[in-house]
């Protein structure tokens, strides 16, 4: 079985980080470099990130809860208030929120065509949750 920390290495952390990328970029002014010194990426990362042509599997503020947190690391990114420890946190908060959110569900079910997502209650305790993922359109 495919562990929900895995899919979110390929995936989740991708998404979250072509997030704040963009956000560093478009809202704060930084260049591509200093967002990977940010961020702790390569430069050629970073520009995969802003082109879709990583990290783009879905949108991280598509799921209710993660913009606030978003916003707040690029803020506090932009503004040298965020070190890399606090930084790890807030992706793994991130992570959290989109897991119990039913996102993670799906994209371990793509990963892992086995997964019994009735079974499961790795990511939402009893396998229930008051929250599933709707992308808005």
């Amino acid at each position: 079985m495919i562990l929900p920390c895995e899919v979110a290495v390929k995936s989740v952390i991708p998404a979250v980080r072509s997030a704040i990328a963009r956000e560093l970029i478009q809202s704060h002014g930084l260049k591509q470099k200093k967002v990977a010194q940010l961020l702790g990426i390569t430069q050629t990362a970073v520009s995969k990130y802003t082109k879709h042509c990583r990290g783009a599997i879905f949108e991280p503020s598509d799921v209710e809860g993660v913009q606030p947190v978003l916003t707040k690391t690029a803020f506090s990114l932009a503004n040298g208030e965020m070190d890399k420890y606090e930084l790890a946190d807030n992706l793994c908060r991130i992570c959290a929120i989109i897991r119990q959110s039913g996102l993670m569900c799906i994209l371990c079910r793509v990963s892992d065509p086995d997964i019994d997502n009735n079974r499961c209650i790795v990511c939402r305790p009893n396998g229930t949750s008051t929250k599933i993922y709707k992308p808005e359109e």
